[in-house]
């Protein structure tokens, strides 16, 4: 069973497990377009409903990522 928590103050409720994001576009040297869109339909089909990004990871790019793969797959 998974665990589960609203998110903030919202009516959201999400997994508490999430997927951290912000290598897939910045910081952690290289990253691969092609790969991070696999991990992100691989965490979707294994229950994954919160991903973390911020406009700041890649300026934007991260968010742009995110779109790509959930485009479609969702």
């Amino acid at each position: 069973m998974r665990q589960t928590t609203t998110l903030g103050h919202s009516k959201l409720n999400v997994n508490r497990i999430g997927l951290g994001c912000m290598g897939m576009s910045e910081f952690y040297g290289s990253f691969n377009e092609q790969e991070s869109i696999k991990t992100l339909h691989k965490a979707i089909d294994l229950g994954v409903n919160f991903f973390d990004t911020a406009d700041m990871y890649g300026w934007g790019a991260n968010e742009q990522l995110l779109g790509k793969a959930f485009k479609g797959y969702l």
